[in-house]
């Protein structure tokens, strides 16, 4: 069984003045270990923009996804994209990146910038065929995958950076690659080596972006499972076997809460050391049990998780914090966000004593919540994710 998958994650800004981004990216699962995903850049900016690109990202993935053939989904896009009344075209652009059984990469691109490959940290030059569809010229690739490959696609709005600023005629594919090429190599996520690409363009772009610029980067990655335990089970009784379930699970082990802690450590014979790497910080310490790789603290650690996730999801804004914490909350981020594929939640349903004064704003519902919004969140960054409730 073939045991890669991708890290799939994107990030655009628009143009100067416009509330809607002229750039659209789809992602659309095709069974199990296949996915279709698709960049579209709409003529101009603002609204037209964002329909048409709206329209060609989501027509294309689904007809893709649904077994049809790059002919009929050209000229569905022709037939259906509504013609600018000013310019007088119906143009968007569109660069298609369809994950074949995470074993090889089947890249379409037409008009927009050509996709990167980074391949052991450096640019991969791949094969590519020239095709004639509909009058448009679109250039085709297969390539076959191996671990660590890193697909970077883009809208013109990223070369075109510093055009009259900090370059002559923009920022060029060489330097783009020179870029990537260097962070590529820290072992990022998807999402954020997206988020940095498009924040160096802002950059050049003194902040006032000329054009909408998107950025969707494909990681291809080996699986990775990742155990968390949160909260003991509402029967005592079942202690034993919701901790031999969640140790028998391949992967590391994070254990959050107080009482939580003290369960894993009676079941593994081990003691709770309180950990002398304090970081002054709004969230409680860890602590180290052998045989478990992190412990932390429950709700409140979680919340925080649960925060950072749905920024993930998002805008990305706050990658820099959970990125270099040293805290319980970031330290979960990393493991669950950048090392992890496959989560596994065990989940105890005990209501906790001192969460039932009513001057808290903490119960039993905000608890569940939490995991079903951490987990909502998860799945969003492509994770595979089981829940257990005890």
């Amino acid at each position: 069984m073939n045991d890669l998958c991708a890290d799939i994650g994107s990030r655009s800004i628009n143009h100067i003045g416009e509330q809607l981004c002229g750039d659209h990216v789809d992602v659309v699962e095709q069974g199990e270990n296949s996915t279709v995903i698709v960049l579209a850049d709409g003529l101009g900016s603002g609204v037209k923009a964002s329909i048409l690109s709206t329209l060609t990202s989501k027509i294309i993935s689904t007809m893709m996804a649904e077994g049809l053939t790059l002919e009929d989904c050209v000229e569905t896009i022709a037939q259906t994209l509504p013609i600018c009344s000013v310019r007088g075209v119906a143009y968007s652009t569109f660069t298609i990146l369809h994950l074949v059984d995470n074993r090889e990469m089947e890249l379409i691109q037409y008009d927009n910038p050509l996709v990167i490959l980074l391949r052991d940290g450096n640019n991969y030059d791949y094969p590519k065929t020239e095709m004639n569809i509909g009058g448009k010229k679109i250039y085709k690739s297969v390539v076959k995958l191996l671990e660590n490959d890193i697909f970077v696609a883009m809208s013109d709005g990223c070369p075109h950076a510093g055009i009259g600023l900090a370059y002559n005629f923009g920022w060029k594919r060489e330097d783009i690659i020179s870029f990537m090429e260097t962070i590529a190599i820290a072992g990022y996520t998807a999402k954020t080596l997206s988020t940095i690409l498009i924040d160096e363009v802002n950059k050049l772009y003194e902040r006032k972006p000329g054009d909408d610029a998107t950025a969707c980067v494909v990681r291809i990655r080996r699986r990775e499972p990742m155990n968390i335990l949160f909260g003991p089970p509402s029967n005592r009784d079942d202690c034993n076997r919701m901790m031999s379930l969640f140790f028998s699970k391949e992967g590391k082990h994070i254990v959050c809460g107080g009482t939580t802690s003290s369960i894993a450590a009676k079941y593994l014979g081990k003691p709770i050391k309180a950990s002398l790497n304090f970081v002054k910080s709004d969230i409680p310490p860890i602590a180290e049990i052998e045989g478990v790789d992190l412990v932390t603290e429950g709700v409140i650690t979680i919340n925080r998780v649960v925060e950072y996730a749905k920024d993930s999801v998002g805008e990305n804004r706050l990658y820099e914090k959970w990125s270099f914490g040293h805290d319980g909350a970031s330290l979960i981020c990393r493991m669950l966000f950048e090392e992890a594929t496959d989560i596994n939640f065990f989940v105890g349903r005990a209501i906790n004593p001192a969460h039932q004064n009513p001057d808290l704003p903490i119960n039993f519902n905000i608890k569940m919540n939490l995991v079903e919004e951490l987990s909502a969140c998860l799945r969003k960054m492509g994770k595979r994710i089981k829940v257990s409730y005890f």
